[in-house]
């Protein structure tokens, strides 16, 4: 016989162990869906020079070896590559935690007044075409050639996956004077899509790179590919500021067909059309000066319009607003990242430091990034403010701050893309 104490005993022990193990349960049914929610449409495979080096052979340190061996004597011209094998997932940026909880106080930054311009400057740094080393070739004029791309296009019925290899490039521009050469690479894009950016390796000081790279795609119906647009971009590699953009190469799948095998083309590399870009969406910040203290208060107030950037329809955006003195980045911070909106409101301000004599020389940049917790994070759009202002309104905006000191000025800017 069991009293009844022990008998309520046993059966409270019993509750609890069946509820947590229902929970549990749940949690991870729950995990799994969002995982497999949040797949991707379509997977595919990076090999370079026939050897698969993405996703299977990432975590081989051997044939990663072996290929850059292969690479550094074989190469000559092309230099030691590093190959670069982040090309499938990686969005715009990298990935950044960003801290979440209650808002804070203002942020106050003491920049540095000292600027030796002999430092190196940061590899991530991402300032305008004004911090290149060279003036990128879509500034001049129409007249400007800028080489030929070769690559082919083939179709895998059984597996359904569309084979895009970037086999070469002939005659690009000089974009390092110093070296009289280029550090080419390719990052190209699915469009109308853009669920993929994947890029080449970067092959260094060489104007007639070789890259011999293939993309496979999978999961993409037969039927669909009249609806596709391939678009390279095709860049110089810059160490010490943003990469230089060389010119653009936008191919149609409407007028190409793969069915009868693999078909090989030549276009010729364009100037960068920046008006084809599609609408980044706005934001509207908000810049005061105050001249005794020698304090600039920039307020994020919000954004709209956003792009859609999650299979969901919704994006998790949040800003990283980073200051610069001539081409050297002193300062950065982020705002709070706003789940599941195209229309975030941030209300938050940073306040920086700055002395008078140094405003014609400082710019204030915004990137709206689109925050991911699986993979890398994506840029959405960018605005810049101030010296470095790269449209009419952005030098307006600044000017009018600079104009009117201890007066909060709030304008609404279009992003441009990255």
């Amino acid at each position: 016989d069991v009293s009844p104490v022990a008998a309520g005993l046993i059966g409270a022990t019993v509750l609890v162990v069946s509820v947590s193990v229902a929970v549990f349960v749940w949690t991870c049914c729950h995990q799994q869906a969002e995982k497999k929610h949040k797949t991707p449409p379509y997977k595919f495979i990076h090999m370079l020079k026939g050897i698969s080096i993405y996703p299977e052979t990432l975590s081989n340190k051997k044939k990663i070896n072996r290929l850059r061996r292969d690479k550094s004597g074989g190469a000559g011209a092309a230099g030691r590559g590093n190959v670069s094998v982040d090309a499938a997932e990686s969005g715009l940026v990298g990935s950044e935690k960003v801290p979440e909880g209650p808002p804070t106080a203002p942020h106050v930054d003491q920049l540095p007044i000292k600027v030796d311009y002999g430092d190196e400057l940061s590899p991530d740094q991402s300032l305008t075409p004004g911090g290149s080393k060279t003036s990128s070739p879509s500034s001049p004029g129409d007249d400007v050639l800028l080489g030929e791309l070769t690559f082919s296009v083939d179709y895998n019925f059984p597996k359904k996956a569309l084979v895009v290899t970037i086999q070469e490039a002939h005659g690009l521009p000089v974009m390092d004077e110093h070296t009289q050469s280029s550090d080419p690479y390719i990052k190209m894009t699915i469009l109308p899509d853009k669920r993929h950016r994947v890029k080449t390796r970067v092959l260094r000081k060489t104007l007639e790179p070789v890259f011999d790279e293939t993309f496979t795609f999978y999961g993409i119906p037969y039927s669909q590919l009249q609806d596709l647009v391939l678009h390279f971009l095709v860049l110089s590699f810059d160490r010490f500021s943003r990469d230089d953009v060389i010119g653009e190469v936008v191919v149609p799948l409407a007028g190409v067909d793969p069915s009868t095998g693999k078909v090989q083309l030549t276009r010729e590399i364009l100037k960068r059309n920046i008006q084809k870009c599609i609408s980044r969406g706005e934001l509207q910040v908000s810049l005061s000066y105050q001249p005794v203290a020698q304090r600039m208060t920039v307020v994020v107030l919000k954004a709209r319009h956003l792009p859609k950037m999650d299979i969901t329809g919704l994006s998790d955006p949040y800003v990283k607003v980073n200051v610069y003195y001539g081409r050297k980045r002193i300062a950065k911070k982020k705002t709070h990242v706003k789940k599941c909106t195209l229309n975030p409101v941030f209300n938050e301000s940073f306040i920086y430091d700055i002395p008078a004599e140094l405003l014609p020389d400082v710019s204030v940049e915004f990137l709206v990034i689109d925050f991911d917790r699986t993979t890398k994070n994506e840029v959405v759009g960018r605005l810049i403010l101030g010296a470095h202002s790269a449209g009419a309104a952005g030098a307006e905006h600044w000017r009018e701050v600079c104009d009117n000191p201890r007066k909060a000025v709030a304008k609404w800017h279009s992003l441009s893309e990255y």
